[in-house]
């Protein structure tokens, strides 16, 4: 039985790579291509690899505080009839939870700053279900929320007041982490939450009378993102219908969905099962500027990166060009041997893509060297940059798509090249031998 043998244009392109002195086994021209084509990749694989990590990141930021999908009416500020649609919308499919919200822009006083904030009124049993604002929380308790916070101990040695009235319990609220701190405001203080527009009046008319309510904090939420958490606040769902005279209309409903991807999709299912005036809108949509920023942002770096390889595809062409000058006399004679052009040039392109090939071999594992490398020493203080390491997310697709791309890039290096190794007139080539 004969054994296989690999083509001779194989032997010959390997052979071409080689130095011309016997002790250095690789030229320097074919080491400093494969080098280029190395660290091009492994650039790309790093720079992807951190760029997809903050996007992640950011994105599982903003999906622990908000959730997946907002339903709105389109004709009116409220939703009255909210209890039979959150029916209505948990049976749309793929739809795991959803929760009716208040929404509304208020100020926040305490004894030492003013703050204008964002507060959401909430069920507390079912924003659990839509939101991580329960794994959020840092001190005090949710639960908390639901009942009036109880009224503060008197002073020990204290005289009581005979006949004084029973001081009124407030309900609670929860805080960001940096508005706790820039209100100085903890579990257990007093805050005053001040809407801008009173009452309606009998008449009708809305009063110009701010209203002003006492809160008792009973918790704190650290998101790990700075807007959130210094701009946001909590109550009960009863105590914001109450507070800014919505009767029993809600602004909209939150919604949790099986798959994040699927969003849109499950949204426009949603439309037409309430059909209209409802409008609903996905979390994409929602942070739409912030996350076409960001993906704009992966594909720049992508093709700004991708110049690396284009730079290291030159020293390809000036390898393989000085190597057909060089070997015009051996081409010469594996034509006259009868070698067709189709032949010569298959020599230089597997020169090319060797090259591409090693370059790529190499440069994968150094690109997840580096990541490791960054994502295991590199740390924050989380205090400033609310992470401690470097987010890390290296994505399959990011990773054939970069080898595609360096093979692809040395491979096309090598047309010119071959192309004129092929046309080269073996009589010319051996008239002065």
């Amino acid at each position: 039985m004969t054994r296989p043998t690999l083509p001779y244009e194989v032997f010959v392109g390997l052979r071409y790579l080689r130095a011309k002195r016997r002790n250095r086994t690789i030229s320097l021209n074919t080491f400093v291509s494969v080098a280029g084509i190395t660290m091009g990749v492994a650039a790309l694989i790093g720079t992807l690899g951190i760029m997809t990590g903050f996007k992640e990141d950011l994105q599982a930021k903003i999906l622990g505080t908000t959730s997946h999908i907002l339903v709105h009416d389109r004709t009116r500020d409220g939703m009255p009839d909210y209890e039979a649609q959150v029916k209505n919308v948990e049976h749309v499919p793929h739809v795991l939870a959803a929760t009716p919200f208040v929404f509304r822009q208020v100020l926040l006083t305490s004894e030492s700053a003013v703050q204008g904030i964002v507060l959401r009124g909430i069920d507390p049993q079912q924003e659990v279900r839509v939101t991580e604002l329960g794994k959020n929380i840092k001190s005090g308790s949710l639960t908390e929320l639901e009942r009036p916070a109880p009224p503060p101990a008197p002073a020990p040695n204290a005289p009581a007041e005979v006949g004084a009235a029973p001081e009124p319990t407030h309900p609670g609220i929860i805080l960001g982490k940096e508005l706790s701190l820039r209100l100085n405001a903890f579990v257990g203080d007093q805050v005053n939450v001040v809407s801008p527009v009173g009452p309606a009046s009998r008449l009708g008319t809305i009063a110009m009378t701010p209203k002003i309510r006492v809160f008792t904090v009973v918790a704190v939420f650290e998101s790990g993102m700075y807007e959130y958490d210094s701009s946001l606040a909590y109550i009960a769902l009863p105590e914001a219908q109450k507070f800014f005279n919505m009767g029993t209309t809600v602004t909209g409903i939150e919604v949790k969905v099986d798959d994040i991807f699927m969003a849109a999709d499950i949204a426009r299912s949603i439309e037409a099962a309430l059909g209209f005036p409802f409008w609903a809108r996905d979390w994409m949509q929602l942070n739409r500027n912030l996350f076409s920023a960001l993906k704009l942002e992966k594909i720049m770096m992508f093709l700004l990166l991708v110049l690396i390889t284009i730079v290291a595809s030159f020293n390809i062409v000036s390898t393989l060009t000085m190597l057909v000058s060089e070997k015009q006399r051996e081409i010469a004679v594996l034509k006259a041997m009868g070698a067709t052009r189709k032949a010569i040039m298959r020599i230089f392109m597997l020169n090319g893509l060797i090259i591409g090939l090693t370059g790529t071999a190499i440069g994968v594992p150094l690109g997840y060297t580096f990541l490791w490398l960054i994502q295991t020493y590199w740390t924050f203080d989380p205090t400033v940059y609310y992470i401690s390491h470097v987010p890390v997310h290296i994505q399959a697709l990011d990773v054939i798509l970069v080898s595609f791309s360096a093979i692809l890039i040395s491979f096309a290096a090598t047309l010119y090249p071959s192309w004129q190794a092929a046309k080269l007139d073996p009589a010319a080539a051996l008239r002065y031998e």
